[in-house]
Order: C-alpha cells, then sequence, then structure tokens
C-alpha cells in the first residue's frame, strides 16, 4: 500500500508551496525522516521528509509545480511496488501524434508556461534547448522548436526537379540586448509580499538625525572592558535593538499588528530582524525580546541571523513578528524608506554613522551622526504617536543612560 506524502501545511496562513527541487530520484529508497524535498512559502524554503520507510515510486508534481496544501506531491511504496497507471487521457495528452513522447521529459526544466504550450503545439521538450537562467525552457523557446519542425516538412517537399537550387536560409533572430531573469522563487514571492504591503497599508515615513557620539562611546566602553574574551562582539544593532524594545514599551501602539477583527496591541515584543540572503530577503524573529538583557538579545539576534543565512529557522520563528528593524549601515548607505512587513504597524530603518559637523553645547565640532526612519501604517495610528516613538528611540540612542530608565 503506498504512503503519500503531501503538500505540508507550515502555519495557519499557508494555502500553497511551491517545489522548489526534489532531492531523490524516482525508484529510489527513502527512510522516514530523509529529506525528499524542498518547498518555498511565501516566508521560507523548508526541507519536507519521508513520511514512512519505503521506494519513492511516483513523484507527482514537478519541481516549480505550485501545490495547494494537503494535495498529494509523491507516493512511497514498497520495495518492488510499481508506480499507479496513468490514466488514458493523460496518456494521450503526455504523447502528442505530432511528436514522440519522452519517458525523460519530467527531467526538462522548464517554466510551467513552457510546458503548456509545448503540449498544446506537440513539441517534445527534450529537443528544446532552454535559454533562460540555468538552462531552463521558456515558452520562446518552445515556439522556436515548433517553429523549426514546421520549416522540416517544407524543405523535404521541394521539388525534385531543382536539386541545385539553394535552400533559402533563414536569417537569424538578433541577439537579445539584455539577460532575462525570470520572477520566479523567493523574489517573486517577495515581490507579491511588497506589493501587497503597498497596497494594503497607508504608509508614511518620517526621519530623525541622531547624535548617536555617547552610543559609539558606550560601545567602545564595553569592548574595551571585555578585550581579553575571545569572540566578544558587541554592535550598533545591538544596541539599537536593545533601545527599541525600550522605546516600544513606551509606546505600546508601535508594537501592534492589524487584522480583520482589529488592532492587536502586543504585551511583548516580538522583534524581527531583516536578513539579506542569497535569493532574497528573510525576517526572523525573537519572541519576548523585550524580556532580555542587552546580553542575552544579542546572542538572540546573531542567533536567528545566522540560521537565516544558513538555513534551520522554523515556521515560529518566521512568523508573529510584532516590529521590524532594517539595518543597512554596512552598505554605507545613510537613510531609506522601508517598506512594512505586514500585519505590522511598523518598520524601523538604520543607517550608517558617520562623522559630520554638528553643534554640541554651542560649539561646532564634529559628532557621530545617524539617520532614523520609521514607517508606519496610518491605518493603524496617527503622526503624533509614531513620531513620539522615534524621538524617544533616539532620546535613547543620543543618551544611552535612558534605556534604563
Amino acid at each position: 500500500m503506498a504512503c503519500e506524502v503531501v503538500m505540508p501545511k507550515w502555519g495557519l496562513t499557508m494555502k500553497s508551496g511551491k517545489i522548489a527541487r526534489w532531492l531523490v530520484e524516482e525508484g529510489a529508497a527513502v527512510t522516514a525522516g530523509m529529506p525528499l524535498l524542498e518547498v518555498e512559502t511565501d516566508k521560507i524554503t523548508n526541507v519536507v521528509e519521508a513520511p514512512c520507510d519505503g521506494v519513492l515510486v511516483e513523484i507527482v508534481e514537478e519541481a516549480g509545480s505550485t501545490v495547494p496544501v494537503m494535495e498529494v506531491i509523491a507516493r512511497i511504496g514498497e520495495a518492488g511496488e510499481a508506480a499507479a497507471p496513468k490514466s488514458a487521457a493523460a496518456k494521450s495528452e503526455a504523447a502528442p501524434a505530432t511528436a514522440p513522447a519522452a519517458a525523460s521529459a519530467r527531467e526538462v526544466r522548464a517554466m510551467p508556461a513552457a510546458r503548456q504550450l509545448a503540449k498544446e503545439l506537440g513539441v517534445d521538450l527534450t529537443l528544446v534547448t532552454g535559454t533562460g537562467r540555468d538552462g531552463i525552457v521558456m515558452e520562446r523557446d518552445v515556439r522556436e522548436q515548433a517553429g523549426k519542425a514546421a520549416q522540416a516538412p517544407e524543405q523535404k517537399a521541394a521539388p525534385a526537379a531543382q536539386p541545385a537550387a539553394a535552400a533559402p536560409v533563414a536569417e537569424a533572430a538578433p541577439a537579445a540586448g539584455y539577460d532575462l531573469v525570470p520572477m520566479e522563487g523567493i523574489r517573486k514571492i517577495i515581490a507579491d509580499n511588497m506589493h501587497a504591503s503597498l497596497q494594503n497599508a497607508a504608509q508614511l515615513t518620517v526621519f530623525v538625525e541622531c547624535d548617536v557620539t555617547d552610543m559609539v562611546a558606550m560601545r567602545e566602553q564595553a569592548l574595551a572592558r571585555h578585550a581579553g574574551e575571545e569572540g566578544y562582539r558587541l554592535s550598533y544593532n545591538d544596541i539599537i535593538a536593545y533601545a527599541v524594545c525600550r522605546a516600544l514599551k513606551l509606546h505600546p501602539i508601535m508594537n501592534s499588528t492589524l487584522h480583520e477583527d482589529g488592532i492587536h496591541v502586543h504585551h511583548h515584543v516580538n522583534l524581527g530582524i531583516a536578513v539579506s540572503v542569497d535569493n532574497g530577503l528573510i525576517v526572523p524573529n525573537v519572541k519576548d525580546a523585550d524580556t532580555y538583557s542587552l546580553e542575552e538579545l544579542k546572542k538572540k539576534v546573531r542567533d536567528v541571523s545566522a540560521r537565516a543565512r544558513k538555513g534551520g529557522l522554523s515556521m515560529d520563528e518566521i512568523t508573529g513578528g510584532s516590529f521590524t528593524i532594517s539595518n543597512v549601515s554596512m552598505l554605507g548607505v545613510d537613510g531609506f524608506t522601508p517598506v512594512l512587513n505586514p500585519p505590522e504597524t511598523a518598520i524601523l530603518g538604520v543607517g550608517r554613522v558617520q562623522d559630520k559637523p554638528a553643534v554640541h553645547e554651542g560649539a561646532l565640532c564634529v559628532r557621530k551622526l545617524m539617520t532614523l526612519s520609521l514607517t508606519f501604517n496610518h491605518m493603524v495610528t496617527d503622526g503624533g504617536p509614531a513620531m513620539n516613538f522615534l524621538r524617544c528611540l533616539a532620546d535613547m540612542l543620543e543618551r544611552p543612560v535612558l534605556m534604563l530608565a
């Protein structure tokens, strides 16, 4: 009896998942708990494990397919068990009369639209040269192959009485002046989420430039105290994260999320940290971040950030955030307008620290200045509370002793 593998449901809001790639080939032996495939959701790429021992007798859904949760994507059977036979209609569709059926067509990497077009035109995908990223077959490749197939019979039907006539040479299509990057995978998911964020919230951004000379001094003093400890680190972002938690406790409306039943003002801060990875952006969060000391919070933030880059985050760690920090200081950027991470009410943008001339205690001198930007949902709160929060945070960074109050 075959054991069915279904698209898992990770989190209450998950509706479907996209199969990124299969890690096991059809016909291979598997054991319970063995990684079978990678699935992309709107939050993260995760591994689906085999639910039982046996042989992967059938892959129902190919890589690149988007499948609703709890739908069957593969079947595992006993050793020697054959895959379930395809229906007659499926066989007819898989092997059009105008093109030879290819058992290896499943192995061809092609966009779903290209596969559909190939079926409609009767094109054998194994004969198509893909021009997409990493050789993936695009719709234009299928059309080109169909055109070649259409020209072949015409050439064979040329009159025998004109053997010396030169066959017309088709003009080569001009080379495209660009490289095409398909809008797919994590990039497509991020694009959809960002568009939805802008469509579903009244977003407004406010800025403040703060004098963080004392914060810089605080960090240097801490590093000096721990100079003998191997591997000790303390970044500006660590201090800012701690200060954000303190400021949110004083301005709770900024630590909220918007839902259909109303505004959820959270008792604790689930602090999200935007992390740039190779194929996009992930925002893991530290639950109850406001309950930790600076040193404890620093370790928590570094842990989830590291696992965001390497893999290994749980769904709980990428859902349920109440406020997000996006720090671009390492890119040499002064300030920017961050986009909300729904359903959160606000997101903080952090720019670089740089030396600038400023008036301090009545004298012109060089100080350490930094720009903070706060994007908030005007549907949840007005400008006054948001600006008061940002000013409170800036005050804490300008005078770190306020974090202890």
